[in-house]
């Protein structure tokens, strides 16, 4: 072996290389087109520095945006998760019907979010929407609304929207964490007193650690990286009032023919994403390091 020290990076040569080729290079790319003014269709172009940089922090839309993005993450987090362990939870119990349940809660998640716009889409529709139909059959006709329309909601109907896969997403993390804890553990408790909330608190909890740190983690990138439902319901209007991050990049990019000015955008992302990777991995090494 230590004469074929280069047969494993002879098999690594080729993933190593498209990797680069599909994340590395598009990544130093677009770090260096930020620096640019370039249309997206010239072939000349300047570099200008911090200029985009500074306004973008001086551009309203891109507070608003990044503001919509908070939002997504606090109910991605505060409704997503609790929902997804109430229902793991309760469907980790043997009851009839039990599968059947499991497939129809999760069947959101074979869904692209594309096709999940057009759902929704037909859902919130104002006129003849299923949603707004129900509320005047069953008398409450004073609660439908424009429900894309109206720049006060439209957040929140894109992120309900959004939340029935994403709540999904975390009920299987969960069912898949609850099968590592120790019914002896569970059992004990019961024996020695531990009411139902106390057993969940000091026995399941702490053992579905892993699994709530992997669904917070993956929920807040999630959020951070909205757009196919933003774009697909609204195009992030009215007045960018629905608009993310991803979408406001993508409409400076490609519909005001902004590259540089988009790139600027996609870099800030980057840089936020990145931040809660970070996170999320510094965890879990340190969890590695102290189980060996």
């Amino acid at each position: 072996m230590t004469k074929r020290w280069w047969v494993p990076y002879v098999f690594l040569a080729v993933p190593l290389t498209l990797y680069f080729i599909w994340v590395i290079s598009p990544i130093a790319q677009t770090i260096i087109l930020s620096f640019t003014n370039w249309d997206g269709v010239s072939t000349k172009f300047d570099f200008i520095g911090w200029k985009n940089y500074t306004r973008l922090f001086s551009d309203p839309y891109f507070w608003l945006s990044l503001k919509n993005n908070i939002k997504w993450l606090v109910f991605f987090v505060i409704v997503a998760i609790p929902a997804g362990l109430g229902m793991a939870m309760l469907l980790d119990q043997k009851f009839p019907g039990n599968k059947i349940f499991k497939t129809l809660i999760y069947l959101p998640m074979t869904l692209s979010f594309v096709v999940i716009g057009q759902i929704w889409s037909w859902i919130l529709e104002p006129r003849s929407g299923v949603l707004n139909e129900f509320l005047r059959a069953i008398g409450l006709g004073s609660l439908a609304k424009p429900w894309l329309s109206d720049p006060k909601i439209v957040t929140y109907a894109l992120i309900m929207a959004a939340l029935w896969r994403q709540i999904a997403y975390a009920m299987v993390l969960f069912l898949a964490g609850l099968k590592n804890v120790s019914t002896e553990l569970v059992e004990a408790a019961y024996v020695d007193g531990a009411n139902a909330c106390q057993r969940f608190w000091y026995v399941i909890l702490p053992a579905l650690r892993p699994a709530m740190v992997i669904a917070i983690t993956v929920n807040i990138i999630d959020s951070l990286r909205a757009f196919d439902i933003v774009y697909v319901m609204t195009r992030g209007g009215p007045f960018y009032s629905s608009s993310v991050l991803a979408n406001y990049m993508y409409i400076q990019s490609f519909h005001n023919y902004r590259m540089g000015y988009g790139s600027a955008i996609a870099v800030i992302q980057f840089l936020i994403t990145l931040g809660f990777i970070i996170v999320y991995l510094f965890y879990t090494l340190k969890r590695e390091e102290e189980s060996i």
